[in-house]
């Protein structure tokens, strides 16, 4: 059942993150030469804010199945750990995975929950919290994705040094596409039911 749920929303998802991923490409393509610091700083505006969002989803989605006083713990660690380490993923490894292909010049991981822990961490938490306060899944996944998105856009666009050609571009568009699509579906939905009983499912 799990497999197949998660199926069914990578399936569901798909053409929303294409468009997510080709308004990414839009904006790359409208904005000016970015410096490496200013994209440095709009990425530890959106990164933080996609593990925020990932959280409390992750976070909900546990307490959906697992709603007892005892899993409190539990719910708390899991939308933690599956914020941080698969936000890492998506908006940091997968993106400096494909600037090393096309070798950008300065390419470079951004480990936001070490480099910026101060910011990153307390957002995981803060995300855990409102989870408990307000548990939803569908308005603050669909903001998960976006912010993803341009996460993982502005790391890329560290990397870069004035504009690269048409190839480089269609590559990023693959490279938003999946860095969002794998990694956000799985934290979301996969992650937490990794935890649940399948006689709660």
């Amino acid at each position: 059942m799990v497999l197949r749920r998660i199926l069914e929303e990578l399936r569901h998802h798909a053409p929303f993150t294409a468009l997510g991923a080709a308004a990414g490409i839009a904006l790359a393509l409208l904005l000016p030469a970015l410096s490496h610091d200013t994209a440095h700083r709009v990425f530890y505006v959106f990164h933080p804010l996609h593990v925020l969002l990932s959280a409390f989803v992750t976070t909900a989605m546990y307490r959906r199945y697992r709603p007892e006083a005892r899993q409190i713990w539990a719910a708390m660690g899991i939308g933690y750990a599956g914020s941080v380490l698969l936000g890492t993923l998506s908006d940091s490894l997968m993106p400096y995975l494909g600037e090393l292909f096309f070798r950008l010049p300065h390419a470079h991981a951004h480990v936001g929950f070490i480099e910026q822990w101060w910011i990153v961490n307390p957002a995981a938490l803060v995300g855990v919290g409102l989870a408990f306060l307000l548990p939803r899944t569908k308005l603050p996944h669909a903001g998960h994705v976006l912010a993803s998105t341009a996460a993982s856009l502005f790391h890329v666009l560290m990397a870069m040094e004035g504009r690269p050609g048409l190839f480089v571009y269609a590559g990023i568009f693959l490279l938003l596409f999946l860095a969002v699509w794998i990694p956000c579906c799985a934290s979301d939905i996969a992650f937490p039911l990794l935890f649940v009983p399948k006689q709660k499912l």
